[in-house]
């Protein structure tokens, strides 16, 4: 009786131990990265537009957009999140905004923007009308998502390009990175979306 009640008693401390040892060993679920950007705003203008950007956000002018090949090159110029945006999470530090133009689009719609075969449709946002459409790819562990708004009315046909590069989450070890904020992100293209000018 004695002996069995050590036995009990030993095999509950065992196990106290053993489950504090997983507690402290076992990685903590981590929160999504935040969206970390400059309020102060730079302004890009061309003759045909203005739009502003986060002042740590990196220019890359002229951009020009190539999946189309490189005979069929969409120009404009591309704003990048900074490398701070996706250190230690799955995002990775070429995804950004774009302003793009095909001078000689007939319709100026948003499904003229992406190689995938898409169908655009309306959005209406605090007056301004936009063709919208989007596209969304997988390959080697990336995550490509595009979103493409081309301003409806605009001549030359303009549009604005939101590019989102990550890596699967799935594909790391429990705790080595931060999910991005997608969110967060999406809110600071908006912001850069819609401080846009055309027509000038």
């Amino acid at each position: 009786m004695k002996s069995a009640l050590i036995t009990l008693v030993a095999a509950i401390i065992l196990g106290g131990a053993g489950f504090y040892a997983w507690k402290a060993f076992s990685p903590e679920p981590q929160p999504s990265a935040p969206v970390v950007v400059e309020e102060t705003r730079n302004t890009y203008a061309t003759s045909t537009y203005s739009v502003k950007y986060p002042g740590n956000f990196i220019l890359n002018a002229p951009f020009a957009y190539g999946a189309f090949g490189p005979k069929k090159p969409i120009y404009g110029v591309k704003f990048i999140i900074p490398s701070t945006v996706a250190t230690g999470t799955n995002l990775s530090a070429d995804s950004g905004v774009s302003v793009e133009q095909l001078p000689r689009a007939k319709n100026c719609t948003g499904d003229i923007y992406l190689l995938a075969s898409v169908t655009a449709y309306e959005v209406i946002e605090n007056g301004t009308e936009y063709s919208f459409a989007s596209s969304t790819g997988a390959a080697a562990g990336n995550l490509y998502e595009e979103q493409v708004y081309a301003l409806a009315t605009s001549s030359p046909c303009t549009a604005v390009r939101y590019f989102i590069h990550s890596t699967n989450i799935g594909n790391y070890p429990a705790g080595m990175v931060r999910e991005f904020d997608r969110a967060a992100l999406l809110s600071t293209f908006d912001k850069i979306r819609q401080s846009l000018v055309s027509g000038m």
